[in-house]
């Protein structure tokens, strides 16, 4: 078994709750591809009286440590679902703070994102997002274009369905031809073509559904569902999520587990 302690070491303190999770992780079958629902921002602005706006302010901190702790494990690919087609039927107020707080972050991590090797990759539909949100968006985008270390997926705008009936509009504008079409060629017309399915996707708040996220990419993912509220999520419900993923035997509709190496 293979530690990264070289990533971890200062970030990681010895004694932890979290240095103890760190010791039942076999970096060499990491999640490449790990997914995150983030909810519960709401339900954890009720429970302490403030408005639903402050749920979101504090969920934005736990974007920042689901950013590190992933890269600093060794993970390629972090999607997050931010922003769904749904959102729009909130409050006016509340969606104008989500887009508000979306391009803080922007403006404020895009130089996180350069030093620290990550690239920044936005799928669903950019035309609903208001102009200066998608104007940093395109920014950030361009600028770590080159990066490797890890890829932030940023789920805005998205909604599965919505991605699966434009794919298919995308082949007939094409004319595809039936027997060409496959799997792994229709899911080149997906908003995620050239990053892997989700091996891992993450719950927070308790609920029990997909809420229309990646439902193509899903198909054989690891779900890990946590009663944790997603301000409240923090690097040791990310290494909990992996410690509980590394002890499942994925099948793949076969009969015996399918061992996929992490590190790539």
């Amino acid at each position: 078994m293979f530690f990264m302690f070289d990533t971890l070491e200062g970030y990681i303190k010895p004694g932890t709750v979290e240095a103890e999770l760190v010791k039942q992780i076999d970096f060499t079958r990491l999640p490449v591809h790990v997914a995150i629902i983030m909810d519960g921002n709401g339900r954890w602005a009720r429970q302490r009286n403030l408005p639903r706006t402050e749920g979101h302010k504090a969920g934005s901190e736990s974007v920042k440590e689901a950013v590190e702790a992933a890269a600093r494990l060794g993970i390629k690919y972090l999607t997050l679902y931010a922003f769904s087609r749904e959102n729009w039927k909130r409050p006016e107020d509340e969606v104008n703070t989500l887009w508000g707080l979306l391009r803080k972050y922007l403006a404020e991590e895009s130089r996180v994102l350069l030093e620290n090797d990550l690239r920044l990759k936005v799928i669903g539909e950019r035309n609903g997002i208001p102009y200066l949100v998608r104007r940093e968006l395109a920014r950030v985008e361009r600028q770590t274009r080159n990066n490797r270390r890890m890829t932030v997926v940023l789920a805005l705008n998205y909604g599965g369905r919505q991605e699966i009936i434009k794919a298919i509009k995308k082949m007939v504008r094409r004319k595809s031809r039936l027997e060409e079409i496959d799997e792994n060629s229709f899911a080149r017309y997906l908003d995620t073509a050239g990053i892997p399915d989700p091996d891992l996707l993450i719950r927070t708040s308790g609920e029990m559904r997909l809420s229309n996220f990646l439902l193509w990419q899903s198909a054989y993912t690891e779900l890990w569902v946590t009663p944790v509220l997603w301000p409240d999520f923090r690097k040791k419900d990310l290494l909990q999520a992996v410690v509980d993923y590394q002890k499942r035997e994925r099948r793949f509709g076969g009969v015996e587990p399918v061992q996929k190496k992490g590190r790539t």
